[in-house]
C-alpha cells in the first residue's frame, strides 16, 4: 500500500526549524515510497490563526522545496464534519457540556496533572438540566466511552457507533511497535471549546481519517495525544493509521522550539542568506546548524 503522510501546522506564527524537520520527515516518508504527501493548515482557532501566517508556511515550504499533492486544506472549511461527528458521541451519551473556566479547574483540590496539565474534576458530569443557552465546551465521558468501547453486551444507546471493537484491547503501531492505548490518562478531555467548534483531538482524528491518511508522522511531544486519538477512532468507527513520532528539536539551552518560546524563524534563516537545498539535506541526515540538537520529548 502507498502510504499517505500530512503536514499539519497551525498558522499562529511563524515555522521554526522544527517544523522544517517534521515536514521534511512526512514529505520523505511519503517520497520514498511513491507515497502522497498531503498540507493541511488547522486554523480553527480563531483567537490566534492569522492569514499572513498561512502565506509564510506556504511560501516557507516552498523555500525549502517540499512540494505537497493535492488541494490544500483548511480546518475551518471542515466544521460540518467535526459536528457530526460530536453528534454521533452526543447521541450515545458520550459527551457533556461544561461551563468552567480554566481558573475553575486551577482552584479545585480534585485536579491531578496530566499529559495535558491539570485533569479536569469532573464537575459539571453530572449537571441534571445544563443550561445550554450559557457558553460552554463539550466533554468526552472517559469513564463512559471505555465502557461503551469494552462492553460485550448491547450498545449503550440507539445510535449508529459501531460496536465491532467492545472487548478488544485499543492499541496502534508506533515505529512497528505495538502500544497500548490507555486515554484515561487525560480524563474527561474536552472535544469542543466554548470559540472553536473543535478541539486537537476531535478534529485531528476526523480529518486524518477524511483524507486517507495512513501513516502520521509528527514529533514526540504529540505521542502521549495519540491515547486520545486512538480511543476516538474507535468510537467513531474509523481507520487507525500507522504512528512514527520523531525526536524533537532543541536549542542550546536544551529547550524544545518552539513559537511561544520565540524561536528563530525559517523566514529568519531565509531573511539570512541560508541555502534551503543544504539545509533539508542536512536535516535529511540528522546534521543540524550549531546550537541545535535532536532530543526524545
Amino acid at each position: 500500500m502507498q502510504p499517505v503522510t500530512r503536514f499539519a501546522p497551525s498558522p499562529t506564527g511563524l515555522l521554526h526549524l522544527g517544523h522544517a524537520y517534521s515536514a521534511v520527515r512526512a514529505h520523505d516518508y511519503a517520497r520514498e515510497r511513491d507515497g502522497t504527501f498531503l498540507l493541511r493548515i488547522e486554523d480553527i482557532d480563531p483567537g490566534r490563526s492569522r492569514p499572513e501566517h498561512v502565506d509564510g508556511i506556504l511560501a516557507d515550504l516552498l523555500w525549502l522545496g517540499l512540494e505537497w499533492d493535492g488541494e490544500l486544506l483548511y480546518q475551518s472549511e471542515r466544521l460540518p464534519l467535526y459536528a457530526e461527528a460530536l453528534e454521533r458521541l452526543k447521541a450515545a451519551g458520550l459527551v457533556y457540556p461544561c461551563f468552567c473556566t480554566r481558573a475553575d479547574i486551577a482552584d479545585s483540590v480534585a485536579a491531578p496533572q496530566g499529559p495535558d496539565g491539570l485533569i479536569y474534576p469532573g464537575t459539571c458530569r453530572h449537571l441534571a438540566e445544563p443550561d445550554l443557552t450559557r457558553p460552554h465546551a463539550w466533554r468526552l465521558d472517559m469513564a463512559k466511552a471505555l465502557a461503551f468501547f469494552r462492553e460485550s453486551g448491547s450498545p449503550a444507546s440507539d445510535s449508529d457507533l459501531g460496536s465491532r471493537f467492545r472487548g478488544s484491547t485499543l492499541m496502534w503501531c508506533d515505529d512497528e511497535r505495538e502500544i497500548i492505548a490507555t486515554p484515561e490518562i487525560f480524563g474527561d478531555v474536552v472535544l469542543a471549546r466554548k470559540d472553536a467548534p473543535a478541539s486537537y483531538h476531535l478534529a485531528v482524528t476526523v480529518d486524518d481519517a477524511a483524507q486517507g491518511v495512513t501513516h502520521v508522522v509528527r514529533g514526540r511531544d504529540l505521542f502521549a495525544s495519540t491515547h486520545v486519538h486512538r480511543l476516538l477512532q474507535a468510537l467513531l468507527d474509523l481507520p487507525t493509521p500507522a504512528y512514527h513520532h520523531h525526536a524533537l528539536l532543541t536549542d542550546a539551552k536544551g529547550e524544545r522550539l518552539a513559537k511561544r518560546h520565540k524561536a528563530p524563524t525559517l523566514a529568519d534563516l531565509r531573511a539570512g542568506g541560508i541555502d534551503p537545498a543544504a539545509l533539508v539535506q542536512a536535516l535529511r541526515q540528522g546534521e543540524l546548524p550549531a546550537g541545535y540538537s535532536l532530543a526524545e520529548a
